[in-house]
């Protein structure tokens, strides 16, 4: 582990934190046009789904040389986001990618990128 991320780790914390606690710090946010609102209600997972892509098609090799990977984590995303669409809820989305991906790993049938 290394200790130069924790202020990259708070730098991002200060960044996003504000969109988040926006609703909290301005109560008249509900007269905001719906189109600003939107925008702003999705920002976290925005930055949630950037960080996700990243991880999901980018793989470091041992000298830190990143290249493109398809693997099994595209059909756990695909998975959540069908499960998520469907069922108009992230969290069991999430769970049953993890899940499928655990699975096929613990079988050997999806080695580690």
């Amino acid at each position: 582990m290394s200790f130069a991320l924790i202020p990259l780790a708070i730098l991002m914390g200060l960044v996003t934190y504000p969109w988040r606690a926006i609703p909290l710090l301005a109560p008249g946010i509900h007269r905001l046009p719906p189109t600003v609102r939107a925008y702003i209600r999705l920002v976290g997972p925005a930055i949630l789904a950037s960080l996700a892509a990243v991880n999901t098609v980018v793989v470091l090799d041992a000298n830190r040389h990143a290249s493109f990977h398809v693997g099994v984590e595209w059909l756990a995303v695909g998975l959540c986001a069908i499960v998520v669409a469907a069922r108009r809820g992230l969290l069991t989305g999430l769970i049953l990618a993890a899940v499928l991906v655990a699975v096929l790993r613990a079988t050997g049938l999806a080695p580690l990128p």
